[in-house]
Formats: structure tokens, C-alpha cells, sequence
């Protein structure tokens, strides 16, 4: 059984949807579950961050068994006007490390090697 993450207390700089993002750019074939204990999130929790994002278009996925393949846009626009112009892929390109940089750096907290199109620039 997977351990209930400890919840955090205070401020953070990284909102749990850009986290969930973030996990399923790492590895679009993530389940719930790891999603949940990467980003130190219930399971119930990560499914409502990815109900919102599909609703706005910034997720969506195909089911394969039991197994969900999810896709982000990654042209879709920031909500924030504070981000005006700024794209999900710029956002990603922040938060996920390529391979390379995790090699380097230690293993990912996921364990994944992942794959997306969405890597730092560097």
C-alpha cells in the first residue's frame, strides 16, 4: 500500500498543478498513483488536478487497458495575466529535467527516464 503523503504547511513557489504537469511531462504513461507520491499529493487530489487541466485544455489522454497515455499542449497559454504570452512548454522547460541533467545530478525522486518533447533548453 502506498503511504498518504505529509502534507506541507506554508507557501511554496511551484502551485500542485504545475507538480502534476510537471510528473506527466516526465513520463506521459505515469499512473495516478506515482503522480501522487512524487508530488506528495492524495490520489484524489491528482485526479482533481487532472480533471481541471483537461477541462481547460491543457491535458488530455487515451486509455489503453488500464493504462492512461496522457498528452499536455504544449502551446497552451498560461492562465495567469501575469503570464501573458508565457506557454505551458515554458513552464515545463523549468521543471523538468532532460535525462542528461539527471544523470549528473542524481535519479529523478520518480525513478522514470521519462519522454517528452518538452526539455530544458540549455
Amino acid at each position: 500500500m502506498v503511504e498518504v503523503p505529509r502534507s506541507h504547511t506554508g507557501w511554496t513557489f511551484v502551485t500542485n498543478h504545475a507538480r502534476v504537469l510537471a510528473a506527466i511531462a516526465d513520463n506521459p504513461n505515469i499512473r495516478i498513483r506515482d503522480i501522487a507520491v512524487r508530488c506528495r499529493l492524495t490520489e484524489r487530489a491528482v485526479q482533481r488536478i487532472i480533471s481541471d487541466l483537461e477541462q481547460d485544455g491543457y491535458l488530455s489522454h487515451t486509455r489503453d487497458g488500464r493504462t492512461n497515455t496522457y498528452r499536455i499542449q504544449p502551446d497552451q497559454v498560461l492562465r495567469h495575466p501575469a503570464e501573458a504570452g508565457l506557454t505551458v512548454a515554458s513552464l515545463l522547460s523549468l521543471l523538468v529535467q532532460d535525462e542528461t541533467d539527471r544523470g549528473r545530478h542524481g535519479s529523478h525522486p520518480s525513478g522514470s527516464a521519462g519522454g517528452t518533447a518538452l526539455r530544458r533548453q540549455g
